[in-house]
C-alpha cells in the first residue's frame, strides 16, 4: 500500500498537470460565456422577500439599501432596534415595498428560528438568505488568558450563520432560493490578531461549499470574500489601534453591496471584493510563505500584545 502511495504521488501530480492544460482554457472560456449570459439575465427580486442579518450598520445596512433600490421586501434582522428602525425608514424610501425589523441575536439558536418564523409569517415566503451579522474581538493567542471570552465569536459568525440557514432552507427550497453567507478574506489569510475571527469565518465558507454541493440546483448559495472593507467596526479606533491597514487599500460598504447583490442576482458561486485580493489566494498555493510575510506587516508599527481580554 505505501508503494501505491508513493507512486500515485509522482504519477497523479503530472497526470493533473497535462489535464489541466487540456481543460483549463475551454473550462474558463465556458466561464466567462456563462458569467457574460447571466450578467444579462439577472434575478429580478422586485417584490421578493430578502431576509438580511446584521442589518443595522455596514455590509449589512447598505445591502438592505441596495436590495431596496431593486424593489425587494426586507426583513432586517440585528440587535439594535433604534438602528434597525433608521434603515428601515430610508429603504422604503429607496423602494422597498414593505420592510419588517425583528430584533434579534443570531448567536442565540432559538432567536434564529424566531426571525425566520417571523419573515415567512409575515411574508408568508423566503427568497433571499443574507447571511451577514459578524463581530470581531482582536487579541495575539499568546494573551487571550479566557478562551471562553472569545466563543461569542464562533456563536456568532459561524453558529449564527448555520442556525439561521438551519431553519430557513425548508422556506427556501419552495422557492430555489438564494443563501448569501458574507465570509471573509480572514478565513484563509493568516491575519495575526484574527485568530478566532478566521477560524469562525474558514467554518463559514467550507460549511456553504458542502451545502453547495448537497443541495444542487434546489437552493443556490453565494460565498462573499470581503477584503477590507471600510464598516465601522474597521474605522472604530479599537481596530485600527491594533491593525497596520493603511498599506492596503479598502473599499466602502457601499460599493461592496452593490458588488454582492449583483452577484447574488447572477447567481454567482463566490465573489471576492475587491476583486484584486483574489490575488491573495494565488499566494497561499504557491508561496505560502509570502502571504505569512504579508499578514506580518498588519502588525508593523503596532502593538504586538493586545490587551488582556478578561
Amino acid at each position: 500500500m505505501d508503494f501505491i502511495h508513493q507512486l500515485l504521488s509522482i504519477i497523479f501530480p503530472l497526470l493533473t498537470t497535462l489535464l489541466l492544460l487540456f481543460f483549463l482554457p475551454p473550462y474558463l472560456l465556458f466561464k466567462l460565456l456563462s458569467y457574460i449570459f447571466r450578467s444579462f439575465c439577472p434575478e429580478n427580486v422586485a417584490g421578493k422577500v430578502v431576509l438580511i442579518t446584521g442589518a443595522s450598520s455596514g455590509i449589512g445596512e447598505h445591502l438592505a439599501y441596495e436590495y431596496a433600490r431593486k424593489g425587494a421586501r426586507l426583513a432586517l434582522v440585528a440587535r439594535r432596534e433604534d438602528r434597525l428602525g433608521e434603515v428601515a425608514d430610508k429603504s422604503r424610501r429607496l423602494g422597498s415595498p414593505d420592510v419588517l425589523i425583528i430584533p434579534a441575536d443570531v448567536s442565540k439558536p432559538e432567536h434564529c428560528k424566531v426571525f425566520i418564523d417571523k419573515a415567512v409569517d409575515y411574508f408568508g415566503c423566503l427568497d433571499h438568505l443574507v447571511s451577514n451579522a459578524a463581530v470581531v474581538q482582536l487579541s495575539m493567542f499568546q494573551d487571550v488568558t479566557q478562551i471562553s471570552d472569545f466563543h461569542r465569536v464562533m456563536s456568532t459568525n459561524f453558529w449564527g450563520s448555520v442556525h439561521g440557514a438551519h431553519f430557513a432552507v425548508p422556506h427556501l427550497r419552495k422557492n430555489k432560493g438564494k443563501i448569501i453567507a458574507i465570509a471573509s478574506i480572514a478565513g484563509f489569510m493568516p491575519l495575526p490578531k484574527h485568530c478566532f475571527y478566521s477560524a469562525a469565518k474558514a467554518a463559514l465558507i467550507s460549511f456553504y461549499e458542502v451545502l453547495r454541493v448537497e443541495f444542487g440546483s434546489e437552493i443556490g448559495i453565494t460565498i462573499v470574500i470581503p477584503g477590507l472593507i471600510y464598516t465601522d467596526m474597521v474605522l472604530q479606533h479599537a481596530y485600527s489601534s491594533e491593525i497596520q491597514t493603511g498599506f492596503l487599500p479598502g473599499q466602502s460598504a457601499e460599493r461592496c453591496a452593490k458588488s454582492i447583490v449583483a452577484s447574488a442576482c447572477r447567481g454567482d458561486t463566490y465573489l471576492t471584493q475587491p476583486a484584486w485580493y483574489r490575488t491573495f489566494w494565488m499566494f497561499k498555493m504557491l508561496c505560502p510563505e509570502l502571504l505569512d510575510s504579508i499578514c506580518l506587516l498588519l502588525l508593523i508599527g503596532k502593538p504586538r500584545s493586545a490587551k488582556k481580554t478578561s
